[in-house]
């Protein structure tokens, strides 16, 4: 087979590896099992942690965070270490367009914070560790979930330019409108002053 061929043909193998582990639903499957309902009628019907939050388990709110974290890091490193940075920016991409946008639920999805963190961790560490740190301070000092997710995404680019992850600038950028994207109808509840803080009912 030639050499461009299997390229392409591993390319897509770990696009579609990164996309079905984006695609695991934590936050519901968690929800499931621990008795805490459907989350589709909880809140704001969102499948993240924000909303596994408001079930009133901490535990399995942190357990949803963690894990949607770990599947974003987990598609970038098996993709490096095993087919090289192409593939880790590539799985990484699928796996946050995995958890926007989940075959098993008909595409409607999360907003993809936490896989967001965990696929910039796994491809530089240091711009993953700012971007929480940017989530952390927009959240605590807003006391609103989103505003700290937009912090995160705004900070990404400038953090990666600071870091010289500049090989990942464009997979940043495209993220980075995913988050904006996901969360348009909470920036205009910002703006209007009727985003629910952290912890509240949607």
């Amino acid at each position: 087979m030639p050499i461009i061929e299997t390229s392409t043909a591993l390319l897509i193998f770990w696009g579609v590896l990164g996309y079905l582990l984006g695609s695991i639903p934590f936050g519901m499957v968690l929800a499931r099992v621990m008795g805490l309902g459907n989350l589709r009628t909880i809140g704001s019907g969102n499948i993240g942690a924000t909303n596994v939050l408001r079930t009133g388990n901490k535990t399995a709110a942190a357990l949803t965070l963690l894990l949607d974290g770990a599947k974003g890091a987990v598609a970038v490193l098996l993709a490096r270490a095993m087919a090289g940075e192409d593939a880790a920016q590539l799985a990484g991409l699928m796996a946050m367009l995995g958890h926007c946008y989940p075959v098993w639920l008909r595409f409607n999805g999360g907003k993809g914070v936490a896989t967001f963190l965990g696929i910039l961790l796994a491809l530089a560490w240091p711009v993953g560790l700012g971007c929480c740190a940017a989530w952390l301070i927009g959240a605590l000092t807003s006391r609103i979930s989103s505003v700290g997710a937009l912090a995160a995404a705004s900070a990404s680019t400038f953090l990666m330019v600071v870091f010289g992850a500049g090989q990942a600038l464009l997979l940043g950028a495209v993220l980075t409108l995913l988050v904006f994207w996901r969360h348009r109808g909470n920036i205009k509840r910002i703006k209007a002053g009727t985003e629910p803080r952290i912890g509240k009912a949607a």
